[in-house]
């Protein structure tokens, strides 16, 4: 065994289950511990924070599972750029992996844990040191009456980095407990819960808004949209009132839109080879990798858009600028009138032709990202056709009326798994577009993802609950 290899193998992890089936009690424990800790953390400031420049991008920690200012600053993030990179090297070829056994799929997870520490590690010291999330500037007094000085801002920006990279390695750890002991993944669970939490503070909250939704005479509205649609019926502003029931109507389209196209597959007929008369249906979802595609899409908008930003402030907009109207690349792939959406900017009379060119631009980005990554973790994640085939048989099942041979199964289900990743993908990202453009509450694609995790989970749990109360199934 190479010195790597031994490495790999020897990484930190949580121990699995010793016994083979969980009970549904036992993950249900698992699941919402690992819930409580992740809020609680996100409500644990950084010791020795000045400037919070991410703070204004609120709906980008949604997507991260983030709480910018807190020791969980980075979120997921980390944990899926190392996915991404990883899958793009194995998608390219220039990294190849043999997942169809056990040392192989090891290899890649254990391959991925380390990016996922490097990326912890580096994303830690280029939020702080690009001043992203910085101490007090030098010279300052400090409320213990210290003055800033070189030596103590440096140590700062270290303590701060060694913060960030705990509270990254806790959410990785986090979602490895959830993995092996609970419901769905840590990574799922994080947005849910961060969207969830979002989506009840933009309907009921009562704490007057600070932004452009004022009313006359210096009146405030709530940061709630039903409180504010109430409050702008009553005052008589009929601007604001149409853009509280835009954002309504937007959530519960895309909620609707969402449980529909979940709904949605293709079910391939199947037989028992040794049961005579007896058979099931395999069901191919019509989003065969469920929202996956999305979650990896929207957390690579969300780090180059934090990406432009720190670049910025650097003095270097590579990607382009943030502030004002924006410029370059990052102004095409950001949703054009921030949180009210295009939508928005039309209630408003104030919608532009840039603004109609950032909302192609934007579809174009969440479409085509979305098919690449669909591909990509269909190849990887042993969802492609052998794989399957593969599966199918172990359980004893054959096509009706043909030979039992994994071949020909394999190329029965090629003609369905291929053309359902790309179209899965596509309407994917289509969905995700339209629902951050119509104004959604927060954020349209977070909305999408809950959606679709809540969906899933609760398959997950009735399966779990079924399987405990027949033992013989």
């Amino acid at each position: 065994m190479s010195f790597f290899d031994n490495i790999l193998n020897n990484l930190p992890e949580v121990a699995s289950p010793t016994q083979k089936k969980l009970s549904f009690k036992e993950k249900l424990k698992w699941t919402l511990t690992v819930l409580v800790l992740f809020f609680t953390l996100g409500f644990i400031p950084l010791f020795g924070l000045g400037q919070n420049a991410l703070q204004r991008f609120e709906f980008l920690s949604v997507i991260l599972g983030a709480q910018f200012g807190s020791i969980i600053s980075l979120g997921i993030g980390p944990i899926v750029t190392a996915s991404i990179v990883l899958q793009l090297l194995n998608g390219s070829g220039l990294v190849n992996f043999d997942l169809t056994t056990h040392e192989g799929k090891r290899r890649f997870q254990g391959i991925q844990k380390m990016l996922a520490f490097f990326f912890v590690l580096f994303e830690a010291a280029i939020y702080v040191f690009m001043g992203g999330l910085a101490p007090s500037t030098i010279g300052s007094v400090l409320p213990s009456g210290i003055t800033m000085t070189h030596s103590l801002f440096f140590r700062t920006e270290l303590l701060l980095v060694f913060q960030l990279f705990l509270g990254g390695v806790l959410i990785m750890y986090m979602d490895e407990v959830i993995s092996k002991w609970g419901f769905g993944s840590g990574i799922s669970l994080f947005i849910a819960a961060g969207v969830s939490k979002t989506l009840f503070i933009r309907l009921f909250s009562w704490i007057p808004a600070s932004g452009d939704i004022t009313g006359g005479g210096g009146f405030t509205y709530a940061t709630g949209a039903v409180l504010a649609l109430f409050q702008s019926l009553s005052k008589g502003d009929p601007i604001t009132a149409g853009l509280m029931i835009a954002a309504i109507i937007a959530t519960l389209v895309v909620i609707v839109m969402s449980v529909y196209a979940q709904s949605m597959k293709i079910e391939i007929p199947l037989s028992f080879g040794r049961i005579r008369g007896h058979g099931i249906r395999w069901p191919l979802k019509f989003l065969y990798t469920s929202n996956i595609p999305v979650i990896l899409v929207a957390a690579l908008m969300a780090n180059l858009q934090l990406w432009a930003t720190l670049l910025e402030n650097w003095g270097h907009p590579i990607l382009g600028t943030v502030a004002g109207s924006g410029s370059g690349f990052i102004k095409w792939i950001t949703i054009p009138g921030g949180q009210a959406g295009l939508v928005g900017e039309i209630l408003k009379s104030n919608v532009s032709w840039t603004e109609i060119g950032q909302t192609g631009g934007y579809f174009i980005f969440m479409m085509v990202g979305c098919v690449v990554f669909s591909w990509f973790w269909m190849q990887t994640a042993g969802m492609d056709a052998r794989s399957q085939a593969k599966q199918i048989m172990s359980s004893g099942l054959q096509i009706p009326g043909f030979r039992k041979d994994p071949r020909v199964l394999e190329r029965l289900l090629d003609r369905y798994i291929g053309p359902l990743t790309i179209m899965g993908g596509i309407a994917i990202g289509i969905l995700a577009a339209t629902a951050d453009i119509a104004g959604a509450l927060a954020n349209g694609t977070g909305i999408l993802l809950t959606v679709m995790i809540i969906f899933n989970l609760y398959e997950e749990i009735a399966k779990q609950h079924m399987m405990d109360m027949n033992p013989m199934m």
